[in-house]
Protein backbone atom coordinates (compact mmCIF):
# COMPACT_ATOMS: atom_id res chain seq x y z
CA UNK A 1 0.00 0.00 0.00
CA UNK A 2 1.60 3.27 -0.97
CA UNK A 3 2.73 5.27 2.25
CA UNK A 4 0.59 8.26 0.92
CA UNK A 5 -2.27 6.68 0.70
CA UNK A 6 -2.27 5.14 4.12
CA UNK A 7 -1.72 8.60 5.59
CA UNK A 8 -4.80 9.93 3.73
CA UNK A 9 -6.83 6.77 5.71
CA UNK A 10 -5.60 7.53 9.14
CA UNK A 11 -5.87 10.96 8.68
CA UNK A 12 -9.79 9.89 7.87
CA UNK A 13 -10.18 7.59 10.43
CA UNK A 14 -9.13 10.21 13.61
CA UNK A 15 -11.29 13.52 11.63
CA UNK A 16 -14.00 10.66 12.07
CA UNK A 17 -13.85 9.48 15.53
CA UNK A 18 -13.70 13.69 16.28
CA UNK A 19 -16.55 14.20 14.97
CA UNK A 20 -18.78 11.76 17.25
CA UNK A 21 -18.00 13.79 20.28
CA UNK A 22 -18.89 17.05 18.52
CA UNK A 23 -22.70 15.69 17.63
CA UNK A 24 -24.37 16.08 21.44
CA UNK A 25 -27.50 15.07 21.43
CA UNK A 26 -30.42 17.72 22.81
CA UNK A 27 -32.83 17.35 25.29
CA UNK A 28 -36.07 15.61 23.60
CA UNK A 29 -39.58 16.47 24.62
CA UNK A 30 -42.71 15.18 24.83
CA UNK A 31 -46.10 16.57 25.10
CA UNK A 32 -50.09 16.04 24.61
CA UNK A 33 -53.81 17.80 24.85
CA UNK A 34 -56.93 17.13 26.18
CA UNK A 35 -59.97 18.87 25.66
CA UNK A 36 -61.97 20.21 28.99
CA UNK A 37 -65.30 21.47 28.38
CA UNK A 38 -67.22 23.99 30.53
CA UNK A 39 -70.86 25.49 31.14
CA UNK A 40 -70.82 28.89 32.45
CA UNK A 41 -73.30 30.52 34.60
CA UNK A 42 -73.66 33.96 36.31
CA UNK A 43 -71.92 37.36 35.53
CA UNK A 44 -71.35 38.05 32.52
CA UNK A 45 -72.63 34.61 31.47
CA UNK A 46 -76.41 35.70 31.91
CA UNK A 47 -78.75 33.97 32.68
CA UNK A 48 -79.05 31.21 30.35
CA UNK A 49 -75.26 29.83 30.31
CA UNK A 50 -72.47 29.99 27.99
CA UNK A 51 -70.78 26.88 26.96
CA UNK A 52 -66.78 26.82 26.40
CA UNK A 53 -64.04 24.74 24.96
CA UNK A 54 -60.57 24.46 26.47
CA UNK A 55 -57.65 22.64 24.66
CA UNK A 56 -55.30 21.77 27.65
CA UNK A 57 -51.79 21.36 26.94
CA UNK A 58 -48.70 20.63 29.24
CA UNK A 59 -45.22 21.28 28.12
CA UNK A 60 -42.26 19.83 29.93
CA UNK A 61 -39.38 22.49 29.39
CA UNK A 62 -35.51 23.10 29.45
CA UNK A 63 -34.68 23.46 33.25
CA UNK A 64 -37.35 21.67 34.93
CA UNK A 65 -40.59 24.13 34.15
CA UNK A 66 -44.12 22.98 33.79
CA UNK A 67 -45.76 25.06 31.21
CA UNK A 68 -49.36 24.53 31.45
CA UNK A 69 -51.45 26.12 28.01
CA UNK A 70 -55.03 27.00 27.80
CA UNK A 71 -56.59 27.34 24.00
CA UNK A 72 -60.19 29.00 24.19
CA UNK A 73 -63.04 29.17 22.20
CA UNK A 74 -66.70 29.48 22.62
CA UNK A 75 -68.82 26.09 22.09
CA UNK A 76 -71.69 27.57 20.81
CA UNK A 77 -73.13 31.03 19.11
CA UNK A 78 -74.01 31.86 23.46
CA UNK A 79 -71.57 34.19 24.40
CA UNK A 80 -70.47 36.79 27.31
CA UNK A 81 -72.21 40.06 27.40
CA UNK A 82 -71.36 43.33 28.31
CA UNK A 83 -72.67 44.29 31.66
CA UNK A 84 -72.92 48.06 30.61
CA UNK A 85 -72.00 51.12 28.93
CA UNK A 86 -68.35 51.20 28.96
CA UNK A 87 -65.40 53.18 27.11
CA UNK A 88 -62.79 51.37 24.45
CA UNK A 89 -60.53 49.47 26.70
CA UNK A 90 -62.53 47.17 29.03
CA UNK A 91 -60.95 43.80 29.18
CA UNK A 92 -62.07 40.13 29.69
CA UNK A 93 -60.21 38.03 32.29
CA UNK A 94 -60.13 34.27 32.70
CA UNK A 95 -58.29 32.48 35.14
CA UNK A 96 -58.29 28.88 35.13
CA UNK A 97 -56.84 26.04 37.87
CA UNK A 98 -54.54 22.83 36.95
CA UNK A 99 -54.05 20.81 40.29
CA UNK A 100 -50.86 18.70 40.31
CA UNK A 101 -50.74 15.45 42.08
CA UNK A 102 -47.87 12.54 42.40
CA UNK A 103 -44.26 13.58 42.90
CA UNK A 104 -45.05 17.24 42.67
CA UNK A 105 -48.16 18.38 44.73
CA UNK A 106 -49.49 22.13 43.85
CA UNK A 107 -51.95 24.32 42.07
CA UNK A 108 -51.27 26.46 39.00
CA UNK A 109 -53.58 29.26 37.60
CA UNK A 110 -53.21 30.34 34.01
CA UNK A 111 -54.67 33.44 33.13
CA UNK A 112 -55.45 35.43 30.17
CA UNK A 113 -57.35 38.48 29.01
CA UNK A 114 -58.60 40.31 26.00
CA UNK A 115 -58.86 44.11 25.41
CA UNK A 116 -62.59 44.96 24.11
CA UNK A 117 -63.83 47.87 22.18
CA UNK A 118 -66.54 50.23 23.18
CA UNK A 119 -69.58 48.70 24.65
CA UNK A 120 -73.35 48.97 25.27
CA UNK A 121 -75.00 46.39 27.53
CA UNK A 122 -75.27 42.55 25.43
CA UNK A 123 -72.58 43.09 23.52
CA UNK A 124 -70.48 40.05 22.42
CA UNK A 125 -67.51 39.89 24.57
CA UNK A 126 -64.16 38.51 22.48
CA UNK A 127 -62.16 35.75 24.61
CA UNK A 128 -58.12 35.77 24.86
CA UNK A 129 -56.62 33.75 22.99
CA UNK A 130 -55.27 31.62 25.75
CA UNK A 131 -54.02 30.99 29.31
CA UNK A 132 -50.78 29.78 30.77
CA UNK A 133 -48.85 29.30 34.29
CA UNK A 134 -45.51 27.53 34.67
CA UNK A 135 -43.98 25.91 38.00
CA UNK A 136 -40.46 24.18 38.58
CA UNK A 137 -40.70 20.29 38.58
CA UNK A 138 -37.48 19.50 39.14
CA UNK A 139 -38.35 16.67 41.20
CA UNK A 140 -37.86 13.24 39.34
CA UNK A 141 -41.65 11.14 39.18
CA UNK A 142 -44.78 11.00 37.59
CA UNK A 143 -47.20 13.71 37.58
CA UNK A 144 -50.77 14.14 36.82
CA UNK A 145 -52.12 17.52 35.30
CA UNK A 146 -55.75 17.79 35.59
CA UNK A 147 -58.05 21.31 34.65
CA UNK A 148 -60.31 22.21 37.45
CA UNK A 149 -62.93 25.02 37.18
CA UNK A 150 -62.40 28.07 35.31
CA UNK A 151 -63.55 32.16 36.64
CA UNK A 152 -64.60 35.07 34.14
CA UNK A 153 -64.39 38.62 35.25
CA UNK A 154 -65.11 41.67 33.24
CA UNK A 155 -63.22 44.76 34.72
CA UNK A 156 -64.48 48.05 32.87
CA UNK A 157 -62.19 50.68 31.40
CA UNK A 158 -62.21 54.13 32.57
CA UNK A 159 -64.29 56.83 30.76
CA UNK A 160 -67.52 58.44 30.05
CA UNK A 161 -70.10 57.01 27.60
CA UNK A 162 -73.29 59.16 26.63
CA UNK A 163 -76.65 56.97 26.55
CA UNK A 164 -79.26 58.26 23.75
CA UNK A 165 -83.06 58.95 25.25
CA UNK A 166 -83.71 56.63 22.21
CA UNK A 167 -81.48 53.96 23.32
CA UNK A 168 -83.34 50.15 23.89
CA UNK A 169 -81.98 50.86 27.30
CA UNK A 170 -84.07 53.73 28.36
CA UNK A 171 -87.57 52.28 29.44
CA UNK A 172 -90.72 54.88 29.84
CA UNK A 173 -93.31 54.44 31.52
CA UNK A 174 -96.61 56.91 31.05
CA UNK A 175 -97.05 58.72 27.96
CA UNK A 176 -93.78 60.06 26.15
CA UNK A 177 -93.62 61.31 22.51
CA UNK A 178 -90.20 61.16 20.32
CA UNK A 179 -88.82 63.63 17.32
CA UNK A 180 -86.10 64.79 15.93
CA UNK A 181 -85.04 68.53 16.29
CA UNK A 182 -83.65 70.82 14.65
CA UNK A 183 -79.85 70.44 14.31
CA UNK A 184 -79.32 74.24 15.28
CA UNK A 185 -80.27 73.84 18.95
CA UNK A 186 -77.53 71.20 19.62
CA UNK A 187 -79.55 68.45 21.16
CA UNK A 188 -77.33 64.79 21.76
CA UNK A 189 -77.91 63.38 18.08
CA UNK A 190 -80.60 65.39 17.68
CA UNK A 191 -83.86 64.07 19.13
CA UNK A 192 -85.90 63.87 22.21
CA UNK A 193 -88.44 62.33 24.97
CA UNK A 194 -91.28 64.74 26.10
CA UNK A 195 -93.88 64.49 28.14
CA UNK A 196 -96.52 67.01 29.77
CA UNK A 197 -97.92 64.23 32.06
CA UNK A 198 -97.70 63.71 35.86
CA UNK A 199 -95.44 60.85 37.19
CA UNK A 200 -94.29 60.03 33.72
CA UNK A 201 -91.24 58.24 34.39
CA UNK A 202 -87.94 57.50 32.40
CA UNK A 203 -85.77 55.15 33.58
CA UNK A 204 -82.22 53.61 33.11
CA UNK A 205 -80.41 50.90 34.50
CA UNK A 206 -76.49 50.95 34.35
CA UNK A 207 -73.14 49.93 35.46
CA UNK A 208 -70.82 52.08 36.65
CA UNK A 209 -69.61 54.60 39.53
CA UNK A 210 -71.55 57.77 38.56
CA UNK A 211 -74.52 59.11 36.00
CA UNK A 212 -75.46 62.46 35.11
CA UNK A 213 -79.02 63.76 33.33
CA UNK A 214 -78.42 65.34 30.03
CA UNK A 215 -81.27 67.42 28.46
CA UNK A 216 -82.90 71.13 27.84
CA UNK A 217 -82.81 74.44 30.07
CA UNK A 218 -85.55 75.94 28.49
CA UNK A 219 -88.24 78.50 29.58
CA UNK A 220 -92.21 76.22 30.44
CA UNK A 221 -90.39 73.41 31.51
CA UNK A 222 -91.89 72.11 35.13
CA UNK A 223 -89.78 70.42 37.60
CA UNK A 224 -88.71 66.85 37.77
CA UNK A 225 -87.64 64.61 40.51
CA UNK A 226 -84.22 62.58 40.20
CA UNK A 227 -84.63 58.35 41.98
CA UNK A 228 -81.32 57.23 42.24
CA UNK A 229 -81.45 53.16 43.15
CA UNK A 230 -85.27 53.79 43.55
CA UNK A 231 -84.30 56.69 46.53
CA UNK A 232 -85.38 60.06 46.18
CA UNK A 233 -81.87 62.17 47.11
CA UNK A 234 -83.10 65.21 45.15
CA UNK A 235 -84.16 68.37 47.44
CA UNK A 236 -85.50 70.73 45.90
CA UNK A 237 -86.46 69.10 42.68
CA UNK A 238 -84.60 69.94 39.53
CA UNK A 239 -85.90 72.91 37.70
CA UNK A 240 -84.99 72.70 34.05
CA UNK A 241 -87.19 76.18 33.35
CA UNK A 242 -84.41 77.84 35.39
CA UNK A 243 -80.83 78.46 34.97
CA UNK A 244 -77.82 77.26 37.79
CA UNK A 245 -78.55 80.69 39.41
CA UNK A 246 -82.14 80.02 39.82
CA UNK A 247 -83.09 82.66 36.90
CA UNK A 248 -85.68 81.57 34.70
CA UNK A 249 -84.66 80.99 31.40
CA UNK A 250 -85.04 83.15 28.51
CA UNK A 251 -83.59 80.62 25.40
CA UNK A 252 -82.78 77.32 24.76
CA UNK A 253 -79.54 75.84 25.63
CA UNK A 254 -79.12 72.05 25.26
CA UNK A 255 -77.14 69.17 26.30
CA UNK A 256 -76.77 70.52 29.64
CA UNK A 257 -75.99 68.71 32.67
CA UNK A 258 -79.62 69.22 35.07
CA UNK A 259 -78.14 66.90 37.90
CA UNK A 260 -74.96 64.40 38.47
CA UNK A 261 -74.69 61.52 41.05
CA UNK A 262 -71.97 61.37 43.45
CA UNK A 263 -69.74 58.99 43.15
CA UNK A 264 -71.07 55.52 43.76
CA UNK A 265 -69.61 51.64 44.36
CA UNK A 266 -69.39 50.61 40.99
CA UNK A 267 -71.69 47.89 40.27
CA UNK A 268 -75.34 48.40 38.74
CA UNK A 269 -77.35 51.24 39.18
CA UNK A 270 -80.55 52.90 38.18
CA UNK A 271 -81.42 56.06 37.83
CA UNK A 272 -85.18 57.27 37.04
CA UNK A 273 -86.50 60.49 35.94
CA UNK A 274 -89.88 61.56 37.27
CA UNK A 275 -92.46 64.30 36.00
CA UNK A 276 -93.53 66.11 39.09
CA UNK A 277 -95.85 68.22 37.70
CA UNK A 278 -98.59 68.47 34.33
CA UNK A 279 -96.35 70.38 32.30
CA UNK A 280 -93.52 69.88 29.87
CA UNK A 281 -90.66 67.93 30.37
CA UNK A 282 -87.69 66.69 28.29
CA UNK A 283 -85.19 63.81 28.79
CA UNK A 284 -82.57 63.78 25.90
CA UNK A 285 -79.22 61.52 27.04
CA UNK A 286 -77.68 59.92 30.23
CA UNK A 287 -74.04 60.36 30.61
CA UNK A 288 -72.31 57.09 32.28
CA UNK A 289 -69.36 57.49 34.34
CA UNK A 290 -67.09 54.14 34.94
CA UNK A 291 -63.90 55.49 37.68
CA UNK A 292 -60.62 53.67 37.85
CA UNK A 293 -60.81 49.98 38.75
CA UNK A 294 -58.30 48.19 40.41
CA UNK A 295 -59.14 44.88 40.06
CA UNK A 296 -61.97 42.78 38.14
CA UNK A 297 -64.68 43.52 39.96
CA UNK A 298 -66.17 39.68 41.67
CA UNK A 299 -70.03 40.78 41.16
CA UNK A 300 -69.87 40.22 37.42
CA UNK A 301 -67.97 36.72 37.81
CA UNK A 302 -68.75 33.83 35.69
CA UNK A 303 -68.21 30.27 37.34
CA UNK A 304 -67.44 28.07 34.87
CA UNK A 305 -67.70 23.94 36.06
CA UNK A 306 -66.56 21.09 34.02
CA UNK A 307 -69.10 19.17 32.10
CA UNK A 308 -68.07 15.72 32.74
CA UNK A 309 -64.63 14.55 33.29
CA UNK A 310 -62.00 15.55 30.80
CA UNK A 311 -59.41 12.96 32.27
CA UNK A 312 -55.27 14.13 32.69
CA UNK A 313 -51.98 14.21 31.56
CA UNK A 314 -49.24 12.31 33.49
CA UNK A 315 -45.87 13.42 32.83
CA UNK A 316 -42.41 11.43 33.83
CA UNK A 317 -39.85 13.70 35.21
CA UNK A 318 -37.12 11.78 34.90
CA UNK A 319 -33.75 11.99 37.14
CA UNK A 320 -30.22 12.61 36.25
CA UNK A 321 -28.61 10.19 33.43
CA UNK A 322 -24.93 9.90 34.87
CA UNK A 323 -22.08 9.82 32.03
CA UNK A 324 -20.15 6.26 31.48
CA UNK A 325 -17.16 6.23 32.98
CA UNK A 326 -14.34 5.21 30.86
CA UNK A 327 -12.32 2.19 31.95
CA UNK A 328 -8.32 2.92 31.06
CA UNK A 329 -6.55 -0.51 31.28
CA UNK A 330 -3.06 -0.67 33.92
CA UNK A 331 -0.38 -0.16 31.82
CA UNK A 332 3.11 -2.12 32.33
CA UNK A 333 6.22 -0.08 32.67
CA UNK A 334 8.32 -2.47 30.73
CA UNK A 335 6.72 -2.34 27.19
CA UNK A 336 5.10 0.93 27.85
CA UNK A 337 7.09 4.90 28.18
CA UNK A 338 6.34 6.80 30.76
CA UNK A 339 4.38 9.40 28.42
CA UNK A 340 1.26 8.06 25.52
CA UNK A 341 2.69 7.75 22.30
CA UNK A 342 0.60 8.78 19.48
CA UNK A 343 1.87 5.79 17.44
CA UNK A 344 2.25 2.22 18.87
CA UNK A 345 5.26 1.80 20.63
CA UNK A 346 8.02 -0.29 19.23
CA UNK A 347 8.55 -3.08 21.86
CA UNK A 348 5.78 -5.12 19.96
CA UNK A 349 1.93 -5.07 20.75
CA UNK A 350 -0.32 -2.02 20.69
CA UNK A 351 -1.54 0.21 23.61
CA UNK A 352 -4.88 0.38 23.86
CA UNK A 353 -6.37 3.73 23.30
CA UNK A 354 -7.84 6.01 25.87
CA UNK A 355 -11.83 5.86 25.48
CA UNK A 356 -12.47 9.76 25.98
CA UNK A 357 -15.81 10.17 28.70
CA UNK A 358 -18.74 11.47 26.97
CA UNK A 359 -18.98 15.45 27.55
CA UNK A 360 -22.95 15.53 27.37
CA UNK A 361 -24.07 15.03 31.02
CA UNK A 362 -27.63 16.32 31.00
CA UNK A 363 -28.93 18.63 33.93
CA UNK A 364 -32.09 17.86 36.29
CA UNK A 365 -34.13 20.05 33.64
CA UNK A 366 -32.57 18.94 30.84
CA UNK A 367 -33.73 14.99 30.88
CA UNK A 368 -36.40 13.71 28.33
CA UNK A 369 -39.77 13.76 29.82
CA UNK A 370 -42.56 10.73 28.90
CA UNK A 371 -45.44 11.82 28.71
CA UNK A 372 -48.91 10.22 28.50
CA UNK A 373 -52.74 11.23 28.12
CA UNK A 374 -55.14 9.60 29.68
CA UNK A 375 -58.97 11.02 28.44
CA UNK A 376 -60.11 8.04 30.44
CA UNK A 377 -58.77 6.30 33.66
CA UNK A 378 -58.66 3.15 31.75
CA UNK A 379 -56.70 4.29 28.83
CA UNK A 380 -53.19 5.93 28.29
CA UNK A 381 -51.52 6.31 25.28
CA UNK A 382 -47.47 7.16 25.86
CA UNK A 383 -45.32 9.10 23.92
CA UNK A 384 -41.52 8.84 24.91
CA UNK A 385 -39.03 11.30 23.71
CA UNK A 386 -35.14 9.50 23.90
CA UNK A 387 -31.96 11.28 22.56
CA UNK A 388 -29.66 8.73 20.65
CA UNK A 389 -26.42 7.69 21.89
CA UNK A 390 -23.50 8.51 20.00
CA UNK A 391 -20.65 5.87 19.17
CA UNK A 392 -16.71 6.23 18.33
CA UNK A 393 -14.73 3.60 16.29
CA UNK A 394 -11.42 2.84 16.87
CA UNK A 395 -8.63 1.59 14.40
CA UNK A 396 -6.34 -0.44 15.44
CA UNK A 397 -2.75 0.49 13.63
CA UNK A 398 -1.30 -1.78 10.91
CA UNK A 399 2.11 -1.78 11.93
CA UNK A 400 3.16 -4.23 14.55
CA UNK A 401 7.21 -3.66 14.51
CA UNK A 402 9.59 -1.10 13.19
CA UNK A 403 12.77 -3.19 12.17
CA UNK A 404 16.17 -2.22 14.38
CA UNK A 405 18.30 0.41 12.43
CA UNK A 406 15.42 1.76 10.05
CA UNK A 407 14.16 5.39 10.41
CA UNK A 408 11.26 5.47 12.99
CA UNK A 409 8.43 6.15 10.80
CA UNK A 410 5.56 4.03 12.07
CA UNK A 411 5.42 2.08 9.07
CA UNK A 412 7.39 -1.49 8.11
CA UNK A 413 9.30 -1.26 5.01
CA UNK A 414 7.94 -3.46 1.92
CA UNK A 415 8.26 -7.43 2.02
CA UNK A 416 9.13 -10.24 -0.50
CA UNK A 417 12.97 -10.80 -2.12
CA UNK A 418 11.93 -9.64 -5.43
CA UNK A 419 13.09 -5.96 -5.41
CA UNK A 420 16.57 -7.23 -4.37
CA UNK A 421 16.95 -9.83 -6.99
CA UNK A 422 16.35 -7.25 -9.97
CA UNK A 423 18.34 -4.64 -8.71
CA UNK A 424 21.46 -7.41 -8.89
CA UNK A 425 20.56 -8.51 -12.27
CA UNK A 426 19.77 -4.67 -13.61
CA UNK A 427 23.31 -3.90 -12.44
CA UNK A 428 25.66 -7.40 -13.84
CA UNK A 429 23.68 -6.33 -17.19
CA UNK A 430 24.94 -3.16 -17.19
CA UNK A 431 28.75 -3.77 -16.32
CA UNK A 432 28.42 -6.58 -19.01
CA UNK A 433 27.03 -4.01 -21.74
CA UNK A 434 30.13 -1.27 -20.27
CA UNK A 435 33.05 -4.25 -20.99
CA UNK A 436 31.72 -5.39 -23.95
CA UNK A 437 31.42 -1.72 -25.84
CA UNK A 438 34.83 -1.31 -24.34
CA UNK A 439 36.62 -3.96 -26.06
CA UNK A 440 34.79 -3.02 -29.59
CA UNK A 441 36.19 0.35 -29.55
CA UNK A 442 39.84 -0.44 -28.81
CA UNK A 443 39.82 -3.17 -31.78
CA UNK A 444 38.03 0.37 -34.09
CA UNK A 445 41.40 2.12 -32.78
CA UNK A 446 43.71 -0.34 -33.39
CA UNK A 447 42.55 -0.92 -37.43
CA UNK A 448 42.71 2.79 -37.55
CA UNK A 449 46.51 3.20 -36.40
CA UNK A 450 47.48 -0.05 -38.78
CA UNK A 451 45.53 1.62 -41.81
CA UNK A 452 47.71 5.07 -41.28
CA UNK A 453 51.34 3.62 -41.24
CA UNK A 454 50.47 1.66 -44.38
Amino acid sequence: MNRWRKTLIAASVGMAASAAFVATPAPGQAQASLIAKYLCTGGVAGGAGVEVEAVVTPRLEAGGMLDVNWALRYATDTQFGSPGFFAKGSTLNLEGMVEITGAWNGQLRPKGFKDQPELVPGDFLDLPEGLSDAGSVRRPGTIRVRPGDLFVRFKPAKGEVMVNDNNPAVEYSGTWTSGGTAEEFGDHLYDLHETSQKDAVARLSFTGTQVAYISRRERGLGPVRVLLDGKGITDPLVEPGKDRNGVPMTGTRAKEVLWKSPVLKYGPHTIEIVNAEAEKAYVDAFQVTTGEIGEPPTHNQATCKLKGDPGAIELTVPGNSPSPTPTTPTPDPSKTPTTTPTLPTPTGGTTPPVVPSNPYNPGPGDNVAVVSTSPRPTRTTTVTATPKPTTTRFVKAQVLKTPKGGVDTGEAPETGGAGSYGLIAGGSVLLMGSATGGLLLRRRRATHAGGAQR
